[in-house]
């Protein structure tokens, strides 16, 4: 949670210093981009840490207050940085912003779901392979269970 935070504080450092320089703030987009992927980041483990079975188990989750206060701390920059973006920007950045944070969402979501569906593969082939290796050694135990059977000892 720190890290993300810190990234978020980064990235917002560089486009303060982009706005004091006078440069345009579409030259930042690299820092905001750091910033939407920290805050993403910073969302997505406090969600699997809600979920976690020692939470659940608990009755409670871990760090909330400190989870809160990172979030409120980024809203507030997330103000100060749509001030700046309608202040200082070009006209129709602001707009510009939200979509782009639209399109990354789905992208990156669009990006979880097939490393998903990739592991669900990899670990169906891996259900395969371990059948077969069963079936397999099943066979090989027959064969030398019907010779030892026929002829009383196996070699």
């Amino acid at each position: 949670m720190i890290a993300e935070l810190a990234a978020f504080n980064a990235g917002f450092s560089v486009v303060k210093q982009f706005v004091a320089n006078g440069r345009d703030l579409g030259d930042a987009m690299g820092a905001i981009g750091q910033m939407v992927g920290a805050k993403e980041e910073l969302l997505r483990r406090g969600q699997k840490k809600k979920k976690s079975v020692l939470s659940v188990l608990g009755g409670k989750t871990e760090n909330d207050f400190e989870e809160f206060m990172a979030l409120e701390k980024i809203k507030q920059i997330e103000k100060d940085l749509t001030s700046m973006m309608k202040l200082y920007g070009r006209p129709g950045l602001h707009d510009d912003w939200i979509r782009y944070q639209a399109e990354a969402r789905k992208q990156r979501r669009q990006q979880a779901l097939e490393e998903k569906r990739r592991k669900e593969q990899m670990w169906e082939y891996a259900g395969y392979l371990l059948a077969a290796i069963v079936f397999m050694s099943g066979l090989i135990g027959l064969v030398l269970w019907l010779k030892w059977l026929r002829d009383g000892a196996l070699w």
